[in-house]
C-alpha cells in the first residue's frame, strides 16, 4: 500500500501500471504462496501440540524447498506479464510501464516462499509480537527507501518495486535470525536436515490443496469488482463497489486474526490429544469474532448515508454505498465466521475438502447466480453482490454443518497418524 502511495505522485500512465502489476499479478502471486504456506500450518500446529518439537523446523525446511521451486513458474509469468497484459487487451503504453514494475518484484516471489512457512512456524508456536514487530520496523525503513528510490535518485516504478522486494527480504532475514538467537525455538529448530527432502510429493499434494483453498476464497470478491465494470452504470457501481470493498477487506483482517487463534489453538489440541478443548477453543473463537462481526455490522448500517465521504465527497456515489451497505453488512457478519472456520480447517487438515466445497459453493452457484441477478434481472451491483453472498452463505452452512458433525476423537487420530506418517519418512529423496 505505501509503494502505491508513492507511484501515486509518478503520473497517470505509472500510477495506473502500478496498479495493474502490483494488485493484478502480485495478488496472484501471494495467495498462491500463502496458500501453499498454509499447509506448514496444519502439520507444524499438530507436531507442537505432540510435543514433537524437532519435527517444526523439519516442515519448515520441506516447505520453504517447495514453495522456492513454485517460484520458479511465477517467476516465468512475471517476466511474461508485458505479452500477459497485451493478451489481456491492456495498451502497449500501459503492458510496458506494467511490466517494468512487475519486473522489480521477482525477488520478492522468493522472499514470499521463504516468509510464508516462517510465519506459520513461528505462530504454531504462538510466537506472534516478534513477527509484528520486525514488520513494524521494516515498513517505517521501507516508507524512507521508497523514498530515497523514487524522488532522490529517480528510480521511478522499478525502483519502488525493487525497495518493495528488498524490504520483504529483510523481514525474512529477520525472522531467522530470531529464530536462530531465541530461546523459545531452541527444540523446534535443530538446524538443516535431511529429513527436508522427504516425503515431498505427500507435502506437496496437502500445499497445493491448501492453496486452492486460500487462492478461491481470496479470488471470489475480486471477481465482483470484474463483472461489475460491465455494468451498464459501471463507473457509479464501481466507485460504491470498491468503497465497500475496501471497508469489507478492513473488517475481514479482523477475521484473519480470529482464522490464524483458531489454527493454531485446533491443531495444537489436536497434536496434544485434547479432543474437547480443540472443541471449546472453536466455540470460543466462532463465538469472538461472530460477536465483533455483527457489532461492526450495525456500525455500518447506522453511518451507511455518511461512510462513503471518508473516501469520496459525491453525493450520488454516496447514495449508491447506502443502497448497497445491507449487502455490506450481511457480508461482514458472514466474514466473521467463514474465516475462523477456515481456519478450523486449517487445523484438522480438511483443505483439500474444503477447495472443493469453494468450487461449488463460489463459482458454481454464487458467481453464476450473481451475472444472472445483476444482468438477466437488471439488478445491478446488488444483484451481482447478492449473487455472491448466496454462495457464501451456502459455503458457510457446509462448514458449520461439518465442524457441529466432527467427531474430534477421530481427529486426534487422525492427526496422530499423520504426524507418524510425516515422521516415519526417513530417506531422503537426494539419496533415492
Amino acid at each position: 500500500m505505501s509503494t502505491q502511495i508513492f507511484c501515486g505522485h509518478l503520473g497517470n500512465l505509472e500510477l495506473a501500471a502500478a496498479a495493474l502489476g502490483n494488485n493484478g499479478i502480485q495478488i496472484f502471486a501471494y495467495g498462491l504462496m500463502l496458500g501453499m504456506g498454509s499447509a506448514v500450518e496444519t502439520l507444524c500446529g499438530q507436531a507442537y501440540g505432540a510435543h514433537r518439537y524437532e519435527m517444526l523446523g523439519v516442515y519448515l525446511q520441506r516447505s520453504t524447498i517447495l514453495l522456492m521451486a513454485t517460484g520458479i513458474p511465477l517467476t516465468v509469468i512475471y517476466a511474461f506479464s508485458k505479452q500477459i497484459l497485451l493478451l489481456l487487451g491492456e495498451s502497449t503504453a500501459i503492458a510496458s510501464a506494467a511490466a517494468v514494475f512487475v519486473y522489480g518484484l521477482i525477488p520478492q516471489i522468493f522472499a514470499y516462499a521463504a516468509n510464508f512457512p516462517i510465519q506459520k512456524f513461528l505462530q504454531a508456536q504462538s510466537i506472534v509480537f516478534p513477527s509484528a514487530y520486525i514488520s513494524a520496523a521494516t515498513l517505517c525503513l521501507h516508507l524512507l527507501l521508497t523514498w530515497l528510490a523514487v524522488f532522490e535518485l529517480g528510480w521511478g516504478l522499478l525502483g519502488a518495486a525493487l525497495v518493495l522486494s528488498f524490504s520483504w527480504w529483510i523481514i525474512v532475514a529477520a525472522q531467522f535470525v530470531y529464530i536462530l538467537l531465541s530461546e523459545r525455538c531452541r527444540r523446534t529448530w535443530r538446524g538443516l536436515s535431511p529429513l527436508a527432502f522427504s516425503g515431498l510429493w505427500d507435502f506437496l499434494k496437502l500445499s497445493v490443496a491448501s492453496a486452492v483453498m486460500l487462492c478461491l476464497e481470496t479470488w471470489y470478491y475480486q471477481i465482483l469488482v470484474l463483472i461489475a465494470g460491465l455494468l451498464k452504470n459501471a463507473e457509479i457501481a464501481l466507485d460504491s463497489l470498491s468503497i465497500c470493498m475496501t471497508i469489507s477487506g478492513w473488517v475481514y483482517m479482523i477475521a484473519v486474526g480470529f482464522n490464524a487463534a483458531a489454527s493454531v489453538r485446533v491443531s495444537n489440541e489436536l497434536g496434544a490429544g485434547h479432543p474437547k478443548s480443540a472443541a471449546f477453543a472453536v466455540v470460543v473463537v466462532t463465538s469472538s469474532s461472530f460477536l465483533i462481526a455483527v457489532i461492526l455490522a450495525i456500525a455500518v448500517l447506522l453511518l451507511r448515508h455518511v461512510i462513503s465521504y471518508a473516501f469520496t465527497s459525491g453525493t450520488e456515489v454516496s447514495d449508491a454505498v447506502a443502497e448497497l451497505s445491507p449487502f455490506l453488512a450481511v457480508s461482514i457478519i458472514l466474514n466473521g465466521i467463514q474465516p475462523v472456520l477456515s481456519g478450523v480447517a486449517v487445523g484438522c487438515g480438511w483443505q483439500a475438502f474444503v477447495a472443493y466445497v469453494n468450487v461449488g459453493c463460489y463459482y458454481i452457484i454464487g458467481v453464476p447466480l450473481g451475472v444472472v441477478l445483476g444482468f438477466k434481472f437488471d439488478l445491478g451491483a446488488k444483484g451481482i453482490w447478492t449473487g455472491m453472498i448466496g454462495g457464501t452463505v451456502i459455503q458457510t452452512l457446509i462448514l458449520i454443518w461439518t465442524t457441529y458433525r466432527t467427531d474430534w476423537k477421530n481427529e486426534v487420530e487422525k492427526a496422530t497418524n499423520r504426524l507418524d506418517k510425516w515422521e516415519d519418512q526417513k530417506e531422503p529423496l537426494l539419496g533415492e
